[in-house]
């Protein structure tokens, strides 16, 4: 991760496809190799996390190598502001991490090529790796076949809404008092989304999955929400947020320093030994 020695308290946590790229990275590389006709095929008979593991073994049956699919990521789309409103968040002093239902190697190959993969301490996404074969195994974050994460919203292998509370308790236990800007478009987006807090800011895509579930009932969401459709629009709200949170920090700084100093100033009265403001003289003594 790039150093940053100017941290502020924010974890701006992003969702990868549709969110940081402009396409699904899993179609994408089925679409562009040629296999959509046998995804669409299997997309009714298991969950999603899986038919990616079936693909990549058809992919390797049908000869296609790693290095052909690597090829494909570096050209996928991306809008033009996203990679400079990274680079600013993390200048900023906000710490990044990625939140997403991709795999290790699509998201690792396509951050690299973009020269980005340093701006992020965290990736939570399901395990891809190569066996001895050359085949790209894409296991299950959360291995349902062992048991079920419980959440009945979110696909059998990974409920963001959990890995967001992880977050969160984790943070706590460093006692660091973060607040968090979580961008995200689908419908695995909408759990995390309600476990946010009242300080923390949601930023779903306009007219994607996650926005439609939240403009369905918006007094769930506890957290502030601010929608963006595009790369531009995504930098220019994120600036916005980041600098609203670093000016009520600010705020809150300077008016802890006030009520220090006025805290010391009283002491400093009350403390102050009792100086009598006349000697009373017994009457006697006066000529």
């Amino acid at each position: 991760m790039a150093n940053n020695n100017n941290r502020n308290n924010i974890v701006i946590v992003f969702d990868f496809d549709k969110t940081i790229i402009d396409v699904d990275s899993d179609n994408w590389v089925v679409d562009e190799l040629g296999f959509t006709d046998l995804f669409n095929q299997l997309l009714p008979t298991m969950p999603w996390n899986s038919l990616m593991n079936r693909m990549m073994k058809e992919l390797h049956d049908h000869g296609k190598t790693i290095e052909e699919i690597k090829q494909v990521l570096r050209r996928i789309p991306i809008h033009p502001r996203v990679i400079p409103a990274i680079k600013s968040s993390h200048a900023l002093g906000c710490e990044l991490r990625i939140v997403s239902d991709a795999n290790t190697l699509f998201i690792e190959t396509i951050i690299e090529h973009l020269g980005i993969r340093e701006y992020f301490s965290e990736i939570n996404t399901n395990p891809g790796l190569v066996d001895e074969q050359g085949r790209l195994l894409v296991s299950p974050y959360h291995d349902f076949t062992k048991s079920s994460h419980g959440c009945s919203r979110c696909p059998p292998n990974m409920c963001k809404g959990l890995i967001i509370e992880g977050i969160q308790a984790s943070l706590t236990k460093e006692g660091k008092k973060m607040k968090m800007i979580y961008l995200g478009d689908g419908a695995g987006d909408y759990c995390p989304s309600l476990g946010l807090k009242a300080e923390d800011y949601m930023m779903p895509r306009k007219n994607f999955p996650v926005w439609d579930l939240i403009s369905q009932n918006p007094m769930l969401v506890k957290a502030t929400v601010r929608d963006w459709t595009d790369g531009e629009d995504m930098e220019r709200i994120l600036m916005e947020i980041i600098n609203e949170i670093m000016s009520l920090e600010e705020e809150e700084e300077k008016d802890k320093m006030l009520s220090s100093d006025n805290c010391k100033i009283s002491v400093g009265i009350v403390h102050e030994p009792m100086v009598p403001l006349a000697l009373q003289v017994p009457l006697n003594l006066v000529k």
